[in-house]
Formats: structure tokens, sequence, C-alpha cells
């Protein structure tokens, strides 16, 4: 760990369309090589995609599926007397969000759909009805989590 003082929190702008800064920060994940514009363009036509075929609001339908993506546990590798323990921890809520939102992308980018617009408004409104890759995940991330319950003593 860096022994200088702690790095400062760059405040987020939000999106142009949605005025959203929780959209902006999905945006610059799914942003490659330093092309925000297409990466906007890909997340606003999949996030229309999902409002004409779920018919809610586009934001809310995000909002719905980042929600049921974000875990509250997680294990975490802790060194013990020479052995290595996989402890249950709470997740707090910035990190939550940045791995509901780093999960849903890699969903989308999995999927076989022909193109990211298309993945993308699927994964979502997938995540959105609680179903889909990136909500396995987060219920993998909690059975692991259950599954080591035994080692959560071992807690800092």
């Amino acid at each position: 760990m860096s022994r200088r003082r702690a790095a400062e929190k760059r405040p987020v702008t939000p999106d142009p369309k949605y005025g959203d800064t929780v959209l902006s920060k999905f945006v610059a994940c799914m942003m490659m090589h330093g092309k925000r514009a297409v990466a906007e363009k890909i997340v606003y036509d999949a996030l229309a995609k999902a409002e004409g075929r779920a018919g809610v609001e586009a934001i809310a339908a995000f909002r719905t599926a980042l929600e049921n993506v974000q875990p509250a546990v997680e294990v975490r590798s802790r060194r013990v007397g020479g052995a290595t323990y996989q402890v249950p921890m709470e997740v707090r809520a910035e990190r939550a969000q940045a791995l509901a939102i780093r999960w849903l992308i890699a969903a989308a980018r999995s999927r076989s759909e022909k193109t990211m617009t298309d993945r993308l408004s699927n994964e979502v409104l997938d995540a959105m009805n609680g179903r889909g890759a990136a909500v396995k995940k987060r219920e993998d991330t909690h059975r692991m989590a259950e599954a080591n319950r035994a080692f959560s003593h071992y807690r800092w």
C-alpha cells in the first residue's frame, strides 16, 4: 500500500442524455481504445431497445438491472498461519456498483447476438428480470460466500 496520502475521488460528470452519473460510469467502462462516442451510441441504442421491449423507462430498466446484479457479500483471500482461507465479507456500495457494471458488460460481451447493441439490450432485460449471466455471477458469488461462512471469524 502507498505511504503517500490517499488518492482523492474525482467527480463524475453525468451523461449528456439522461443526466445520470452511474450511466456515465457504465459508458466509461464500456469504452474501448478511448472511443467514447462509439460506447455512448451502443449504450443509448441498447437502452432504447430495452425500453421498447420492456415497456418501462430506459433509465429505470438500467437501474433495476444494475440493482439485480449488485452483490451483497463476496469472498476475499486471507492468509492465517500458512493456510489461505476464503473469508466472506460484506461489499461496500461503491464496490458493489463497480462489480455490477463490470459483470453486466462482461456478460453482454460474451453473448452470441450479432451486434453489441443487441447483446447489451438483451442482457439488461435479462438482468432486469432476474436471469442472465450477470445475475448468475452474483448468485455464484453469494453461494461461495455461504459455503465459506465457517471462516467468517477470520474477518478483519
